[in-house]
């Protein structure tokens, strides 16, 4: 969810910040609004140095000759993506911050029949965050290009973990500029920032399943609704296969 524009260009420091719509409900490949580095101010200004893209979220790295045959990256790990191909060079020469109000996130129980959770994840106080993210640009053969970008995410924080093993690393206000600054900061420079944020920080909020279908897009989809009762694990059979692990692409905003 994308938060109010006057709200978000303060607290991302932005000149401008145009064309910014409150959005509920954002699917990957949807056009996702992230924050970059501008060009450095000279001494003593008070202009903002930072400006305000859109992309599409749903990492390409430039490499890729066919996005047909490659699956859609809108997720990164924090604890891999230095070393990863994927994300090297994004890591080295591209990091964002992506701003939003919270995001939403599923439990799956385990239990044969079990329904699944929705929930809408917040900052308790209210405020804005911004995610650490990486973007990309693809060129294809046509000479076309398109913006393309993804979500960092690190193990899930006691509060969190109750619902996801996953969470997105949240960067905080005062880290901005060191997470932004591609020049002198090198990833392993910036690897204390990926860390999962710090218990108490969220709350997460029981919705409807309204939004499993991108759809619904107002603003009923963050009414709280009666959580739904743990279900008990199924108790495995002799041979049965294990379910599946979480998937490590989130269900974000």
């Amino acid at each position: 969810m994308l938060a109010k524009r006057d709200l978000a260009r303060d607290y991302l420091d932005l000149a401008e910040l145009d064309d910014l719509t409150e959005r509920y409900n954002i699917a990957p490949t949807q056009p996702i609004l992230v924050v970059v580095a501008g060009e450095r101010q000279e001494p003593g200004s008070n202009l903002p140095e930072r400006k305000a893209m859109l992309v599409r979220w749903g990492f390409m790295p430039g490499w890729v000759k066919d996005p047909r045959d490659f699956p859609l990256l809108i997720n990164a790990r924090a604890e891999t993506a230095i070393g990863k191909a994927s994300f090297r060079a994004a890591m080295r020469h591209r990091r964002v911050l992506v701003p939003a109000s919270g995001f939403f996130e599923w439990r799956r129980p385990e239990g044969k029949g079990a329904k699944a959770q929705a929930y809408w994840i917040r900052p308790k106080k209210g405020e804005i965050l911004a995610f650490a993210g990486l973007v990309e640009t693809w060129s294809s053969a046509d000479g076309s290009e398109v913006d393309t970008g993804a979500i960092l995410t690190t193990a899930a924080n006691n509060d969190i973990a109750r619902i996801h093993d996953r969470m997105p690393v949240v960067i905080r206000r005062q880290d901005f500029s060191r997470w932004l600054d591609c020049k002198t900061q090198e990833p392993r420079e910036v690897a204390d920032l990926m860390k999962p944020i710090d218990d108490g920080f969220f709350e997460a909020i029981p919705v409807s399943d309204k939004v499993g279908k991108v759809a619904n897009m107002g603003p009923d989809i963050l009414e709280p609704v009666e959580e739904r009762a743990d279900e008990a694990p199924a108790e495995k059979k002799k041979g049965a296969e294990a379910p599946p692990s979480p998937s490590d692409q989130l269900s974000l905003f």
